[in-house]
């Protein structure tokens, strides 16, 4: 993929319809959590079993990443996110009709798929498209991401009050998959097809250490990200909080991270290292973690504040720190793919950990002191990007 030089004009609608996308990748997940002891009195599910519908999408999302820049070669970019947001659509859509646990994680798995499509397409679109300001466009883009997460785990229990069913709190997000297919529609003239030419962007990375440990790096950033969103919820619901209330304590978490994935990429736009930055996101976390363990109750605001800057901010940076170690948007693109594919398979087991770990000992809080645990792990790895050193890993 070439850099393209876009028009003021066009590139503000591009990024308009960008963001309605990115509001779709979140929703059909961060909805689940809030509504879960609801959904749990309608239909036998265990922890660990509540746990697949947050873990198996994300599962998918790591397999389906390998798939999604191969499809984008051949359909073209333009095709591949519209087949993939009617998808989410539809998996979405289809939870006012479902009456299993299988069928649930049926379409979570459907959902799953459709959305790691777009994932793997759009670092390589903002970086050829957005050349100059990729860490601005890129944190744009992933609080958006945060944002639909956000609305849907805020909004999903009032829906489900003001119509007595949580399956239409579940379904109602089908309708920002229609609003971005209006608007992506009209991107076409935008998007010309990808070249059939070249191999697989992916799979000259499969041998590399670096593209290894930005991807593990990734990966256990995010499992405190799925993590947080599929139990927070049902923690606070734990310690006699209502659904409500629960859902809300989520949403403005999530806020949090909307706020963060704002200004952090913006303020690490400005420097080459972002190893600082990235350090004092890593230390908001582990703060919000040790926080939700010792004083739930207390300061019952401030620890998902801190969790919710550390994780919003991180998540942009990881896909930055991916971004940064190459020029060329098509192998910086393969490169977020790769680590993107690996890092949600790890992130993926998270949920299903800490369900086991909630069935087994009875609380979360084991949970939260094993995820504390990891981002000390990661503020070792952080260490090793230095961006003088990146031509010397990866080419």
């Amino acid at each position: 993929m070439e850099t393209v030089h876009t028009k003021p004009t066009t590139a503000l609608w591009l990024m308009i319809s960008v963001v309605l996308v990115a509001l779709n990748l979140r929703p059909s997940m961060a909805a689940v959590g809030p509504l879960l002891s609801s959904i749990r009195s309608d239909v036998p599910l265990s922890f660990s079993s509540a746990a697949l519908l947050t873990m198996l999408p994300v599962m998918a999302m790591g397999v389906a990443m390998f798939f999604g820049m191969g499809l984008a070669k051949r359909f073209g970019e333009h095709r591949s996110i519209v087949v993939s947001l009617l998808v989410i659509g539809a998996a979405t859509l289809s939870r006012l009709f479902l009456d299993s646990a299988l069928e649930l994680i049926v379409s979570a798995i459907a959902a799953g798929v459709g959305i790691a499509m777009i994932q793997a397409l759009m670092p390589a679109l903002i970086k050829s498209r957005f050349s100059e300001n990729v860490s601005l466009f890129m944190g744009l883009y992933v609080t958006a991401i945060m944002g639909g997460a956000a609305l849907a785990a805020s909004f999903a229990p009032f829906v489900q009050v003001q119509t007595g069913s949580w399956r239409i709190g579940l379904a109602i997000w089908a309708l920002l998959a229609l609003l971005a297919l209006v608007f992506w529609s009209a991107q076409r003239s935008v998007l010309p097809p990808l070249p059939h030419a070249g191999n697989d962007p992916q799979a000259s990375f499969i041998g590399n250490g670096r593209a290894w440990l930005l991807a593990i790096f990734f990966g256990l950033g995010t499992a405190s990200y799925t993590c947080v969103l599929a139990w927070l919820a049902p923690y606070y619901v734990e310690q006699g909080w209502s659904e409500q209330n629960a859902g809300l304590l989520l949403g403005f978490l999530t806020a949090m991270e909307v706020v963060s994935g704002l200004i952090t990429p913006a303020i690490a736009n400005r420097r080459q290292d972002k190893r600082a930055v990235v350090a004092v996101l890593l230390v908001l976390i582990i703060l919000g973690f040790c926080g939700l363990i010792l004083s739930p109750q207390h300061l019952s605001l401030l620890w998902p504040c801190l969790l919710g800057l550390g994780i919003g901010g991180l998540f942009p940076m990881s896909l930055i720190l991916s971004l940064d170690h190459l020029d060329n948007p098509r192998r910086a693109g393969g490169l977020t793919a790769f680590v993107q594919g690996i890092g949600y398979l790890i992130a993926g087991l998270s949920p299903l950990i800490a369900g086991m770990i909630r069935d087994q000992l009875g609380s979360f809080e084991w949970a939260w002191w094993s995820l504390t645990a990891v981002i000390v792990v990661m503020l070792l790895i952080v260490t090793r990007f230095n961006p003088r050193h990146y031509a010397r890993h990866i080419r």
